[in-house]
């Protein structure tokens, strides 16, 4: 498969998660904290706070979707091993901590405040896990990208 080919499928991979993102954000979470406030209406306090609260772990990963399409970009340009790149994927990395982190403690916060239910912050932990899981392997990838990028700069200079 081409590099132009390659990047073409990877930037409509991206598109249709970003899309299923959005799908999710602005439409499943709303739908389903109204559903609750519904059956529950003593809830109702809780559904603006943890509606903006899901809200706001999204930002990182739409932002990773961002660096995403920049590293299908250079993939399209045959820039695959570029420091630009091991750069991105390293900022992959801290976007996708940050967000584990951010869920965390935002539910535990909730918890706190008698917003939530344990089991909520238990069940969050899988999501919290797949969170530092991508973030170990973009720094992963990161560092291997860094040092193909070396090596070819290397490899470079010798010709």
């Amino acid at each position: 498969m081409k590099q132009e080919s390659l990047s073409r499928w990877l930037k409509a991979i991206l598109i249709g998660v970003g899309l299923c993102g959005l799908a999710v954000y602005f439409g499943f979470f709303p739908l389903l904290g109204e559903g609750i406030v519904g059956q529950n209406p003593e809830y109702a306090f809780c559904f603006w706070p943890w509606l903006v609260f899901l809200w706001a772990t999204g930002v990182p990963c739409f932002a990773a979707l961002v660096c995403a399409w920049k590293i299908a970009g250079n993939i399209g340009r045959d820039r695959s091993f570029s420091m630009e790149n091991a750069r991105l994927l390293r900022l992959v990395s801290y976007l996708a901590a940050g967000d584990a982190a951010l869920f965390f403690v935002g539910n535990a916060v909730f918890l706190l405040l008698n917003m939530s239910h344990p089991g909520v912050l238990l069940a969050s932990l899988l999501v919290d896990f797949a969170g530092v899981a991508i973030s170990v392997a973009a720094a992963v990838l990161s560092h291997l990208v860094r040092k193909a990028a070396d090596l070819q700069e290397q490899s470079e200079l010798t010709i």
